[in-house]
């Protein structure tokens, strides 16, 4: 039997990447699935396209994460299409990295109010949704949280704010059945580490080069974990951080 049967799943930032793999993961486990966007539509149809495709259910919904409309929109569509959400993955992130110098207002709250404020929303959301059934959050944080590389202050802040709300939220919402944990993923290669110069560069050589299992991380090493999370195998787990990284510390 399916993992994931009868479940439905939003999961943000599904365009590309981790969560366009964890969507087609989740899609293959039977769950429906919500593809959320911010910009990228054609990203989105593409993993609707790619699920649908292979016989499960798909929908893609423009929303951003930071937001309170969009969100209150997004778990709207999700529940009109498929009934209310049982699982939530706050992948939507960005990052970009910058010495103290070129720390800018703009920097910083374009970073916290996506990968911080964005969870928080969505997560009170989904929450709401979930009701008395309970559910199941996934946060996506970084090993960044204990590399702490230079020139990565405002990023690596969001991300340690991510452990700190998964522990916190995994006692405050355990009372009512839902499970809070977070993947901290290493280095993986995405159109996002592609563009931003990382694979292929002296940053990846450096990361293959600490990682004992000497490998960049594929999206769907990220994905499996995050099925294992919202599945019922992992029903006594809440509140961890789970380094998914090779090895990489």
């Amino acid at each position: 039997m399916s993992k994931l049967a009868g479940k439905v799943a939003v999961v943000t930032g599904a365009s590309k990447g981790i969560g366009a793999a964890i969507a087609k993961a989740f899609a293959a486990e039977g769950a429906a699935v919500v593809v959320n966007y911010a910009t990228s539509r054609e990203g989105a149809d593409k993993v609707v396209a790619a699920i649908t495709g292979a016989g499960g259910k798909a929908i893609a919904v423009q929303a951003d994460v930071a937001k309170i409309a969009d969100v209150t929109r997004l778990f709207a569509e999700s529940e009109k299409a498929f009934g209310p959400a049982d699982i939530l993955v706050n992948n939507a992130g960005l990052y970009q990295f910058a010495p103290l110098d070129d720390i800018t207002e703009e920097h910083f709250h374009r970073h916290f109010d996506t990968n911080v404020l964005g969870l928080l929303l969505a997560t009170q959301a989904a929450a709401r949704q979930f009701g008395e059934r309970g559910g199941a959050v996934i946060n996506i944080g970084s090993v960044v949280t204990s590399l702490t590389p230079p020139a990565a202050a405002v990023y690596t802040a969001t991300k340690g704010a991510v452990d700190t709300i998964t522990r916190t939220f995994a006692k405050e919402l355990g009372p009512r059945k839902i499970r809070v944990n977070s993947i901290n993923p290493g280095g993986v290669e995405t159109e996002g580490t592609h563009t931003a110069g990382i694979i292929g560069g002296e940053m990846e050589a450096q990361m293959v080069a600490q990682t004992p299992l000497g490998r960049i991380g594929q999206p769907e090493d990220i994905a499996r974990v995050a099925v294992f999370l919202a599945s019922a195998d992992a029903g006594w787990v809440t509140g961890e951080l789970i380094q998914t990284a090779g090895g990489l510390r």
